[in-house]
């Protein structure tokens, strides 16, 4: 038992010794990360003398705990951490530029959606206003002939909207007194072609029987009266569909009055809505465009008026009937590319066969084929040139988005459309690009020393109207 405290004595003896030699090693280890971060000792900077030491604090204040002026570095086992890149660095270069061309083209395709629904909204009036700009792009000449002849501009304007009004009503009245005299005489042809037809039929190799025949006229028998208030319907609709085509022809009438008599000042109102930088590109643009329009409205009439004066007279002679009617039904689809003169010419191709019979048809089908490629190859080239020249690819998207969007007015007004807006878009990059080499040539002048050339002359202007385009 005496052994007991000399063993404890001496146990203590060697724990108070370990902690010692691990203080003093703490010690060197901090006075090794000071030198390292460049520090003489501990909490002193290099180079620092103990006159510039803080005096120190009176006994009786606690003595302030100086903050520190660095943080020390990390001892060096420890791992090496890389920083991490900008999120605008760390995506790729070709993901940046698609998702900019992304987002504008959201915004455009919005923008675009929009507009086509309040067109869809007011049809009727976009419709009315495009039949005017066609209507004035005809009778615009007229009217600066008569002005140059000395009549006043109000007195032309009246003269020439009252003529090409009360020709295109007598037209129409001729159009629709051909169709009811002719009516009797074609429902008698109707039924005796019919007639014809089943006979054809039952004496042809792809057996018909009359049984068949008598079946599918049941059926078709059935299927009207089954049908009876859907015809209704389809009636009422057709009043109301004429009640709208009489709204949007007194609207054109109107529209087409103004644009001929004060379009200058109309074009000039379009213009202050431009903003300032780009009202010039658009003062030089608006009467190419106007051009480009004014071509295609006259040589479509042109190759219309001759399909329709040609295709009626093989008609004429091939002794089908409602040959004036389907002339003029010929000139009016001419205005809708490729479709319009398929329309047409199967329209007098069916008459032909139902009336007069099957070599009769087959002339007025070959008449139809041989005038639409003269139409195509000689007359389109030469009348309409290279100012309304579209690809057939972008007349035939143009002609089914139109249909799709607007009817039968879409397709009409679709080529035209693409062939303006092709004619604006060439100008306007031409033009940027001839100013982004003006400003690029005269810093150049510039800096070699010599006076820069005179800006050109700003054009004369404001734009003349549409309606009011001379030469």
């Amino acid at each position: 038992m005496s052994k007991v405290p000399g063993l404890l004595g001496a146990l203590g003896a060697g724990l108070t010794r370990m902690g010692e030699r691990l203080d003093e090693r703490r010690v060197e280890n901090e006075a090794r990360a000071d030198e390292d971060a460049g520090l003489d000792g501990p909490g002193a900077p290099v180079g620092s003398d103990d006159s510039a030491a803080p005096a120190p604090a009176p006994a009786d204040e606690p003595a302030a705990v100086p903050a520190p002026d660095h943080v020390p570095a990390p001892p060096a086992y420890a791992p090496a951490v890389a920083a991490r890149p900008d999120p605008v660095a760390a995506v790729p270069w070709g993901m940046r530029v698609a998702a900019e061309i992304g987002w504008r083209l959201l915004v455009l395709a919005g923008t675009l959606w929009v507009l086509m629904r309040v067109i869809s909204a007011v049809r009727l009036v976009v419709l009315a206003f495009v039949a005017a700009l066609f209507i004035t792009a005809l009778l615009q000449p007229t009217v600066s002939r008569l002005k140059r002849m000395g009549l006043p501009r109000g007195l032309a304007t009246a003269v020439t909207a009252i003529s090409g009004f009360v020709v295109m009503g007598l037209i129409g009245w001729f159009v629709v007194w051909q169709v009811m005299d002719n009516l009797d005489t074609l429902s008698e042809k109707v039924r005796a072609g019919i007639d014809e037809l089943k006979r054809w039929l039952l004496n042809s190799p792809f057996h018909v029987t009359e049984d068949q025949i008598n079946q599918v006229a049941k059926n078709l028998s059935d299927t009207i009266g089954h049908n009876t208030n859907e015809i209704t319907s389809a009636g009422l609709q057709g009043v109301t569909v004429l009640v709208e085509v009489l709204t949007g022809i007194l609207l054109a009438m109107f529209s087409t009055l103004f644009l001929l008599y004060d379009g200058k000042n109309i074009w000039h109102w379009v213009l202050r809505l431009v903003p300032e930088q780009a009202r010039p590109a658009m003062a030089g643009a608006g009467p190419r465009a106007w051009r480009t329009l004014t071509a295609y409205v006259r040589g479509t009439v042109i190759v219309a008026l001759i399909d329709a004066i040609f295709i009626g007279l093989g008609i004429y002679f091939l002794h089908v009937p409602m040959a004036v009617p389907l002339s003029v039904f010929i000139f009016l689809f001419a205005f809708i590319p490729l479709v319009g003169a398929v329309i047409s010419g199967a329209l007098a191709v069916v008459v032909a066969l139902v009336t007069e019979g099957v070599f009769a048809a087959v002339m007025v089908l070959v008449v139809v084929l041989l005038v639409q490629q003269i139409e195509g190859h000689v007359l389109q080239p030469f009348i309409l040139g290279r100012a309304v020249r579209v690809h057939p690819l972008a007349v035939v998207l143009s002609v089914a988005a139109g249909g799709l969007i607007g009817g039968i007015g879409g397709s009409v007004v679709a080529v035209p459309l693409v062939a303006v807006t092709n004619t604006v878009v060439g100008y306007l990059r031409a033009t940027a690009k001839e100013n982004a080499l003006r400003a690029a040539v005269v810093p150049e002048q510039e800096a070699a020393g010599a006076e820069p050339e005179p800006p050109a002359p700003p054009e004369p202007a404001p734009v003349p109207a549409p309606a009011s385009l001379e030469k």
